[in-house]
């Protein structure tokens, strides 16, 4: 049977805890914002963060394939995946793709309004950017020149200098199509090329670790330094202070040069686990710093001596996580353990909010030693393979505890302090064979279950960090491997499972067994929800066991995964059962109907999932996944059809979170980055709706009582002016000088309306509405105009003031399609009632207008009665939400 299109229940929504890969950073400095911005790649996408704050502003759509190599100018952000080359605007959006290498491309290069692009396979390509075209294309031959660095000299105009891995360099003219010169090279590949702040001087990074600054234009090495931990991967120079030259090491260190002195700086040891790409902010003691481990550092350079230290980080997983859990009830925290050996804490609020808790040591009493002699290696714990948290004492002392790959003592860490905790709790007289493989926190916070490897149960107190008993005759609870540790929420009963094929009910305080179950099959794990007392099972049969821990019988039996089940993890009301197996589906099973509701497939094997306490998101974490995948519970946002899926049922592929399909091209734009265009609302969302008019009140609450606001706004006593004498007074002619008196032209001031030229713009208008029935222009008219115009407008209409009987049946005919649209609503009414104010007197004794009327009452009453059932129903359930105990 065919799939239904991807998961039904869940959503993906992002991925936390990813920062940065092997790909070289970018840096970009915005004019307008007059910001550093860091541009880093995530496999087939790129993150852009603020260097003031570390604080991620975008994330691009998702290519086909992985980013090999990127390069940014001033206005846009080049990636290369593969055989293409993109081009990102607003570091988001795909505008322009290059086609025409047929190898994968390694080196990018903006030239100005070109982009140099080098491939594999020795194909070099200058693009016009704008419009995509190929300016010049240079084949160079692999065996003898093949291109592994792209530099462009400063002031050098039309120039760029190519490096090859057999050693050699040349400068070429783009223009012209020449090779200008060719430099011998030093007899080792050249990986970095990077100009230095002076004009002609350029910095040649070497496959040997040597470190060359060069006068390309003499042709004269300046000076050499050279290091001892492999290749050069990356070059920087300072520019605001003293002359300083950092450089990447394939180890994770960073070197400082001193080029004044000739001699070495500082050193970062330890810096990253892999190979360093570093970058200098260009007029800031600032070196930032990223690397395959996932992790992006700014150091500063204010030591005494040149040192840095770090300022600001954002730093994940550098190797995929083993198990997942959501720490306390709010469910804004989860909790991931990496095959690093590093336990850490990711916020869905915000990434500020994350925390590293760190490796871990062995013995904090060894911390001492590490000044003599003992390796960083030897300190550090193992990798978590299973841990258990709790909140409710976190406050007083730890609230996690974590078993360790080959390692039969537990650790305890603190989450509000970030760091591992002060116990280490092991059996006493424990032999060194053993090994803790499950744990688990009590509801209370004050004891912690350790199962081993040899049966052992053990119970410890959380506080003191003693060891409070074991489970069993002998000091075995089992003859097999403990798979499994639960307890109630009461503290009443625990649960164990082994690899002897039983499941054990104990007492919990008095350790004493209860009552055990026959398996079908050894479990693999177990998960208790407390609040509905169900346990899930899965089994090494690849089937899947509900038991009720109350009637101590099993109640559910889901089959249908094709490997083994690698976590579990129950939703908040114990409803569902969602699973994640190495057959990389996750399935959601419907406890109470006993079927498969949900049922999608992804693209890499979940290895851990976690069900957020308030029901929102699904944390997973995948095979050679970095990052932990968040995923939105789509029910709790509208409903959500639920039917059992049939046995035969086929799930489709869902992208895992912070993954899209690439966009359609559009022509680039070579602006400064605008922000996006805001959002125009729609005049009518739906034709069941009303719309207000969104003019001031004034507008429309006035219109009836214009008269008492006259009334008080009227002055006392009317103003008197003085009869006011001419600058120049007339005469008459004549022999006697004598002044003329001003004739006074009476005209009347009370105009005849009766007349259709002399109608008003709204009484033509609405003439005209009513022969086209569109009053659209007569509405917009209207709006336009205020509160006494309005008035005057209306009394205009009847035929005492110049108006006719046809215009009150077209302003009748108005109202009536205002109310039918649902748009302007609460004009519409006011205008009525002033409507009828002024001319319900004179419309009682035309029958036509009171049929129209009678019309136009029956619409406003079904209006009405659909809004006042809208407004019971939202006054209901806001009355049942404030007082019901919910």
């Amino acid at each position: 049977m065919a799939g239904g299109g991807g998961s039904i229940l869940f959503s993906g929504f992002r991925l936390l805890g990813l920062y940065c890969n092997h790909v070289p950073h970018v840096l970009r400095y915005h004019r307008k914002h007059r910001e550093f911005y860091l541009v880093t790649s995530v496999g087939k996408c790129l993150h852009t963060y603020n260097v003031s704050r570390l604080g991620i502003v975008a994330i691009s759509n998702s290519l086909q394939d992985d980013i090999t190599c990127m390069a940014a100018d001033r206005m846009l952000a080049f990636a290369a995946a593969g055989t293409l080359v993109y081009a990102f605007a607003r570091n988001k959006e795909v505008v322009m793709r290059y086609r025409g290498h047929e190898q994968e491309v390694r080196l990018l290069l903006p030239f100005g309004d070109q982009l140099i692009s080098s491939d594999g396979g020795g194909l070099v390509i200058v693009w016009d950017v704008q419009s995509g075209d190929v300016y010049l294309q240079l084949h160079f031959e692999p065996a003898t020149f093949d291109v592994s660095a792209m530099m462009h000299p400063s002031t050098y105009l039309n120039k760029v200098l190519l490096g090859s891995s057999q050693g050699a360099l040349q400068l070429w003219n783009l223009k012209t199509s020449k090779l200008l010169y060719t430099f011998a090279g030093w007899s080792a590949g050249v990986t970095v090329l990077q100009q230095s702040p002076a004009v002609d001087v350029v910095a040649v990074g070497t496959a040997t670790g040597r470190i060359i600054v060069h006068n390309i234009r003499l042709d004269e090495t300046l000076m050499a330094f050279a290091q001892d931990w492999g290749p050069i991967t990356s070059l920087a120079f300072r520019t605001d202070g003293p002359p300083t030259l950092a450089a990447g090491s394939p180890q994770g260190h960073v070197t400082l040069w001193d080029l004044e002195r000739q001699q070495l700086l500082a050193q970062l040891r330890h810096a990253h686990k892999t190979a360093v790409s570093a970058s200098f902010v260009h007029g800031e003691p600032l070196l930032i710093t990223t690397a395959g481990d996932n992790a992006i550092k700014v150091w500063i350079l204010d030591q005494e001596g040149g040192g840095a230290r770090l300022l600001r980080n954002r730093q994940g997983h550098s190797a995929p996580p083993t198990a997942i859990r959501h720490h306390g009830d709010d469910g804004k925290n989860i909790l991931s353990a990496g095959q690093d050996g590093t336990l850490q804490s990711f916020s869905t609020v915000h990434e500020r909010l994350h925390k590293n808790l760190g490796h871990g040591s062995v013995n904090k009493k060894k911390e001492q030693k590490k000044k003599k002699g003992l390796s960083y290696e030897e300190l550090r714990l193992p990798a978590i393979t299973a841990f258990s948290s709790a909140a409710a004492r976190q406050s007083d002392w730890d609230g996690i505890v974590a078993c360790h790959r080959g390692r039969l003592a537990a650790t305890t860490w603190n989450f509000q302090r970030c760091t591992r905790g002060a116990h280490h709790l092991s059996p006493p007289g424990g032999g060194n064979t053993s090994v803790a493989t499950a744990v688990d926190i009590t509801s209370c916070g004050n004891f912690a279950l350790v199962g081993s490897s040899c049966g052992r149960v053990d119970v410890y107190n959380l506080q003191s960090g003693l060891h409070r008993g074991c489970y069993g005759d002998g000091q075995k609870a089992h003859s097999g491997a403990v798979r499994g540790v639960a307890s109630d929420a009461l503290n009443q009963l625990t649960l164990t499972a082994a690899s002897d094929w039983l499941l054990k009910f104990w007492r919990f305080k008095s350790r004493k067994q209860e009552e055990q179950m026959k398996l079908n099959a050894a479990p693999a794990s177990m998960k208790l929800h407390r609040d509905s007392g169900m346990l899930a099972l899965a089994l090494d049969d690849l089937t899947l066991l509900i038991v009720d821990v109350e009637t101590k019988r099993v109640v559910r039996k889901f089959a249908g995964h094709h490997g083994n089940t690698n976590d579990m993890t129950f939703s908040p009301d114990g409803r569902w059962l969602i699973t994640g197996g190495m057959d990389c589906t996750i399935r959601t099973w419907d406890v109470p109907s006993g079927s498969l509701v949900d049922c999608f497939l992804v693209s890499m094997a979940p290895v851990g999932v976690s069900m957020s306490p308030t029901g929102d998101f699904l944390a997973t974490s995948h095979v050679d996944v970095l990052g932990v995948c968040l995923w939105t519970n789509k029910s709790l946002c509208g409903p959500v059809g639920l039917r059992p899926l049939p046995a035969d049922y086929q799930p489709e592929a869902e992208t895992l979170p912070g993954g899209g399909a690439p966009e359609a091209e559009r022509e680039v734009t070579l602006e400064e980055e605008e922000p996006d265009e805001a959002y125009s609302s729609a005049e009518q969302l739906g034709a069941e709706l009303v719309t207000l008019s969104q003019l001031p009140e004034s507008r429309w609450k006035h219109l009836l009582c214009l008269d008492a606001i006259k009334r008080r706004n009227k002055a006392p006593t009317a103003p008197v002016s003085g009869a006011s004498a001419p600058f120049f007074l007339p005469t008459v002619p004549g022999l006697t000088p004598r002044f003329a008196v001003p004739q006074r032209e009476t005209q009347s001031k009370v105009l005849s309306c009766s007349l259709p030229s002399q109608r008003s713009k709204f009484s033509c208008a609405l003439q005209e509405g009513l022969e086209t029935e569109s009053f659209a222009v007569a509405v917009q008219l209207l709006k336009s105009l205020g509160p006494s115009a309005v008035s005057v407008e209306l009394a205009g209409l009847s035929p005492e003031g110049g108006g006719a009987d046809s215009l009150l049946l077209a302003f009748i005919g108005m109202t009536d399609s205002m109310l039918a649209s649902g748009r302007d609503f609460d004009l519409a009414h006011a205008y009525l009632s002033l409507f009828l104010k002024l001319h319900l007197r004179s419309l009682a004794q035309d029958a036509v207008a009171m049929e129209a009327l009678v019309r136009l009452s029956s619409r406003l009453e079904a209006g009405w009665a659909e809004l006042r059932a809208s407004f019971n129903q939202s006054l209901c359930l806001l009355a049942y939400a404030k007082s019901a105990l919910l």
